[in-house]
């Protein structure tokens, strides 16, 4: 059959760029998109490799189209989720209906088309902040948010699986990805696009947390190595640069680059609940380099340049509205 994989999630930010570095690699890819009444693939409208997919629009949250969107597929990678950490504060059934409930539906439509491989995506977001850095795969989970509630639980589904039935998932857990077409609700991508838009005052809320930041093609390609590593199922990878940098820092870094001047100020309704902060974030990603010999080829300063060509591009900009905070 080849290599045939199904991503769910596609048409947004690592989705988009996940279906096409497997393009790139060889793979047929099935595109799960979030059905809407617009017909929009989301960032997949613009991709180059948006002729080579097949498309699907729908919703993980009906067992029916997850049994469809696995036929014929030997690999998921399991994308599709609500991401945002204000939101779930709002709407926290959302993330249980759609990251648990959408989990237990793929995996068990997988289970029953025996897929080779079932690649759970997971998030830094699970370990809640360190309890010692820099953080491995034994770190206790600790459930913040709302949000991260939600993936404990729906990694958990997924290793149930793998436990109960034999389903060859894997947990891929990367930390803080970055890069070209990532959601405004994400500190880099808002510092960048307030500054491009002329802003005269950034708005921010706490910047002495720290994170492990990734470029989005590092994410990817550590996600791929998993799937394509037999020793990998079965386990929880952390996908990271075992690197640690403040927000603060990291703000500081953007504004040199792009040669800012900008007056920073507090924005209170961007701070999160004192007990929700997720503190300190530093990834240990010793396991993923023995399963898979992966090793980050974009550095922090890189990536970001990178980023911000790609945020000052005037297209690109207008599709962010830089004056309004983005849950």
């Amino acid at each position: 059959m080849g290599k045939h994989a199904l991503v769910t999630g596609a048409d947004g930010f690592i989705g988009s760029h996940l279906v096409e570095q497997l393009v790139a690699n060889g793979y047929q890819v099935k595109a799960l998109c979030q059905y809407n009444s617009f017909n929009s693939w989301g960032w997949l409208d613009e991709s180059p490799v948006s002729s080579q997919i097949e498309v699907v629009m729908g919703d993980i949250r009906d067992p029916k189209l997850c049994r469809e969107l696995v036929a014929n597929c030997t690999t998921v990678f399991h994308l599709a989720a609500l991401i945002a950490i204000p939101y779930s504060y709002s709407a926290p059934n959302s993330y249980v209906d759609t990251n648990i409930q959408g989990t237990l539906n793929l995996c068990q439509a997988a289970l029953d088309a025996n897929v080779e491989r079932f690649i759970q995506t997971s998030t830094s977001e699970v370990y809640g902040t360190a309890r010692y850095v820099p953080i491995d795969e034994l770190h206790p989970l600790q459930p913040q948010s709302p949000y991260s509630a939600s993936k404990i639980g729906a990694d958990a589904m997924a290793m149930s699986y793998f436990n109960s039935f034999g389903l060859p998932v894997s947990i891929a857990r990367p930390f803080n990805t970055y890069g070209p077409r990532q959601s405004a609700r994400a500190v880099i991508p808002t510092v960048i696009s307030q500054i491009a838009a002329g802003e005269t005052v950034l708005k921010l809320g706490d910047l002495s947390p720290t994170r492990d930041f990734n470029f989005v093609t590092d994410t990817c390609d550590g996600m791929i190595r998993i799937a394509e590593a037999q020793s990998a199922v079965g386990e929880s990878i952390n996908i990271g640069s075992n690197y640690e940098i403040s927000i603060g820092d990291t703000v500081a870094l953007i504004k040199s680059i792009m040669n800012s001047g900008i007056e920073i100020q507090n924005d209170e309704q961007r701070e999160r609940p004192k007990q929700s902060e997720v503190f300190r974030l530093w990834c240990d990603n010793a396991k993923l380099k023995s399963l898979t010999g992966f090793s980050p080829d974009i550095s922090l300063e890189t990536g970001l340049k990178l980023t911000i060509d790609w945020f000052t591009q005037a297209d690109n900009l207008r599709k962010y509205k830089t004056h309004l905070y983005n849950i």
